[in-house]
């Protein structure tokens, strides 16, 4: 989800994208893919630009994706566990954002379907 609220304050009060990353401090690449909605922004960050731009927080703020939080077993079965070779612990699992969720799924789903081709072999 697009930062459109804090896209434009940073334009309207004639900011770039670099003054707005040393701020947090990041590169400037990824200051990008926050304001674009791809990064999450956290809290002291929200705060810090805030207090930059001189404005109140909830005139630049905007709810980030929902989250999902994957909780199993296979997963996390004890702690400080790897999930798979992304380098998540079960200790940091809820950090995870829709788009590597969509991503985990999609590459289970794919699993599960080279997985029924291997049943279906082995059957014949």
């Amino acid at each position: 989800m697009q930062k459109e609220k804090l896209r434009t304050v940073r334009k309207m009060k004639g900011f770039t994208q670099q003054q707005m990353a040393e701020v947090i401090p990041t590169d400037v690449s990824n200051y990008s893919r926050k304001e674009s909605g791809t990064v999450s922004i956290t809290q002291t960050e929200w705060n810090k630009l805030a207090q930059f731009l001189e404005v109140p927080i909830e005139e630049i703020y905007e709810e980030e994706e929902a989250k999902i939080v994957i909780e199993n077993p296979v997963f996390n079965d004890s702690p400080g566990s790897n999930v798979g070779n992304s380098g998540f612990s079960a200790n940091n699992m809820g950090q995870i954002t829709n788009e590597l969720s969509i991503e985990i799924i999609k590459t289970m789903q794919e699993y599960i379907g080279l997985l029924k081709e291997e049943i279906n072999r082995l059957k014949k």
